[in-house]
C-alpha cells in the first residue's frame, strides 16, 4: 500500500512544480527577450534498509532554458536593440557581477547610464555613460555613437559598444533575477564570457518571448489533470488501506 502512496505522492509533487514553470512561462509570454523554461523529473530509488529498492519517487531536476530565438518586431526606436543568433547582452547584476541577457528595450537613466531594466548595460570598460540629450544611433555591432545637445551631426563621437556575447552551446544558466550567467569556474565562482566580434544586434527591434501561449496553456491543463490524477490515487489508496483494516478487525 505505500508503495502507491509513494508513487502518487511524489507524482503530485512533480506535477505541482511543473505547474509553477508552465504557469511563469505563461506570465511572461509578452515580456521581451524572454526564455521559457524547461522542467524535468526523473525516477529516483528511495534507499531503505531492505535489500531491494521497492520504492521509487520522482525527482524534479534543475529546470533548463529553451534558447530557440523569439519572434522580432521592428519598433523604429532608437534604443531598442534585438540580438541576432545567438548573440547575447552583457550587463551587471545587483551584485556586480556580468550577467547575460536577450532583452533590448535599453533606457538612460538621469545620469546618462544606458540600463536594460534597470540594470547598466556593459561595454569594453564597465557601464556606458550617454551624454544627457544626446542623439543616439547604434551600429550593428554595438557601437554607440552620439551627436551632443545643441550640436551638428559634424559632432558625432562614439560613446562606447555593448559588449556581445556567443556562448558555446547555450552554456548559460538562469537565475533567480531572471539573468542568465555564465557556468562557474573551477573554483565555484562565476565567470565572464569574451566578447564576440562577430557578433551583432538589429538596432530598432525587439526580440519576443519564445513562449507560445497555446502550448502553455495546453500544457497547464495538461498537468492539472495528471495532478488530480495522481489524488484519486491517494484516494484510492486510503479507500483501499481502511478496508483491509475493517478485514483484518472482522478476523480478529
Amino acid at each position: 500500500m505505500d508503495r502507491m502512496l509513494y508513487t502518487a505522492m511524489s507524482g503530485a509533487k512533480n506535477a505541482m512544480d511543473q505547474q509553477s514553470v508552465v504557469s511563469n512561462n505563461l506570465s511572461n509570454v509578452t515580456t521581451t527577450g524572454f526564455r521559457a523554461q524547461l522542467q524535468v523529473a526523473r525516477s529516483v530509488p528511495v534507499q531503505g534498509d531492505a535489500l531491494l529498492a521497492t520504492r521509487t519517487s520522482a525527482v524534479t531536476t534543475t529546470p533548463g532554458s529553451d534558447f530557440a530565438q523569439g519572434p522580432v518586431e521592428y519598433t523604429g526606436r532608437t534604443l531598442d536593440v534585438a540580438m541576432q543568433g545567438d548573440a547575447w547582452m552583457a550587463v551587471q547584476a545587483d551584485d556586480g557581477t556580468e550577467t547575460y541577457t536577450r532583452r533590448g528595450d535599453l533606457q538612460i537613466d538621469s545620469d546618462g547610464v544606458l540600463l536594460s531594466v534597470g540594470r547598466p548595460v556593459l561595454g569594453d570598460g564597465g557601464p556606458i555613460a550617454i551624454p544627457q540629450g544626446a542623439q543616439v544611433s547604434m551600429g550593428a555591432d554595438g557601437t554607440i555613437s552620439a551627436i551632443p545637445q545643441g550640436v551638428g551631426p559634424e559632432a558625432l563621437v562614439e560613446v562606447g559598444r555593448i559588449k556581445l556575447v556567443t556562448p558555446e552551446n547555450g552554456a548559460l544558466t538562469r537565475g533567480e533575477d531572471g539573468l542568465f550567467r555564465a557556468l562557474p569556474n573551477e573554483e565555484g565562482l562565476p565567470g565572464a564570457l569574451p566578447a564576440d566580434e562577430n557578433a551583432k544586434l538589429i538596432s530598432g527591434a525587439l526580440e519576443g518571448s519564445n513562449v507560445s501561449a497555446v502550448d502553455a496553456m495546453v500544457s497547464m491543463i495538461d498537468v492539472a489533470r495528471r495532478y488530480d490524477m495522481q489524488m484519486k490515487v491517494l484516494s484510492t489508496a486510503d479507500e483501499n488501506a481502511q478496508r483491509a483494516n475493517g478485514i483484518l478487525s472482522i478476523q480478529g
